[in-house]
């Protein structure tokens, strides 16, 4: 039987407090100069800094000596409503109304509601070798949706790789749509190679051309060169080219298998991997950019449909529903294999 231990707010402060701590873990809270609350859970490999109180975001995870966390230009995650307003973390749960990057159309905001989430709950389970952070956040809208979304991470004893996990409850007397992404931000590391138990043709290159993205010349030949078989980008071996960033996507992966592995392998050998199952995430995003301010090398996010807005699921036929009462649940892998 697990060991809960309740979080509150109040126990984070400037000054770090050990939580918890064994022979296995030991669980850190404190708060940064900005305000938002931060809790360090950390085993024999590295270690994970959990955001409890804001969407339950992973904002930094470095194992093994390997900082996995994107480059990006906040020093500290601020207050926010939007994910955009804090973009410098490790992950976080992009949806689960709507998701992606809004269409002059769409009416959400970048990457959906639960992204900076105020959690109402916050706890701890102790379970044998697992130490799982839980969360719970209650989305209620007058004349709208209704719905139970909780978040979880796993750390596992003398273990490089954890779990992160969602799990929602359609409260309404109605149905509600789901739109997920499991969004990590990994670092970029130059002359890394891709590799995933998919053929390399499953994974195509983005067509269109968000708001947020204002292409070069430059960029726009590199794009043509690899639509033509020219150019591809399974080693991160041109930077130059990665900036507005280059984004590949892959659809209806249960045709090639039900347990989606990718894996990102540096030039010293250390493999970061993710891998989920396709019977709950149907489509992956592979996200590239690299210029002075930002650095990221996402070359998984699993999720239900593709990041291009509640508009443009709607009109492929991939936004799906979740009855009345129902539970959806999520998990997704992810760290450094070995």
């Amino acid at each position: 039987m697990a060991t809960r231990l309740t979080l509150w707010r109040d126990l984070f402060t400037a000054q770090p407090k050990t939580l918890l701590e064994n022979a296995d873990f030991t669980v850190s809270a404190f708060r940064y100069p900005g305000g938002v609350e931060g809790l360090k859970v950390s085993n024999a490999r590295g270690h994970l800094v959990i955001l409890p109180w804001l969407g339950q975001m992973i904002w930094d995870a470095q194992f093994d000596g390997h900082d996995l966390t994107m480059r990006n230009m906040f020093s500290q995650p601020k207050p926010a409503k939007e994910i955009v307003e804090t973009y410098g973390c490790f992950a976080f749960h992009s949806g689960l109304l709507a998701n992606g990057c809004p269409s002059p159309d769409d009416t959400h905001a970048l990457h959906g509601e639960m992204a900076c989430a105020a959690m109402d709950e916050a706890w701890l389970e102790l379970d044998g070798d697992q130490l799982r952070i839980c969360g719970r956040y209650e989305y209620v809208m007058g004349f709208g949706h209704h719905y139970c979304a909780e978040p979880a991470v796993t750390l596992h004893k003398a273990s490089a790789l954890f779990d992160i996990h969602m799990a929602v409850t359609n409260l309404a007397s109605v149905a509600m749509p789901l739109q997920y992404m499991c969004h990590m931000n990994y670092a970029y590391v130059p002359d890394a190679t891709f590799s995933q138990n998919l053929p390399d043709e499953a994974l195509a290159l983005r067509m269109s051309i968000p708001a947020h993205v204002k292409p070069t010349e430059q960029w726009l030949a590199f794009n043509a060169r690899i639509q033509h078989g020219e150019a591809s980008l399974k080693t991160l071996s041109e930077p130059q080219y990665y900036d507005p960033e280059i984004v590949f996507f892959a659809d209806k992966l249960d045709r090639y298998t039900a347990t989606p592995e990718f894996q990102m392998t540096a030039p010293d050998g250390t493999t970061f991997v993710t891998r989920f199952a396709s019977a709950e995430f149907n489509h992956v995003t592979r996200w590239i950019l690299y210029n002075g301010d930002q650095q990221v090398a996402a070359f998984a996010l699993p999720a239900t449909c593709r990041p291009e807005g509640f508009l443009a699921a709607q009109a492929s036929g991939t936004l799906q529903t979740i009855a009345p009462k129902e539970t959806r649940c999520f998990t997704v892998t992810t760290g450094i294999a070995g």
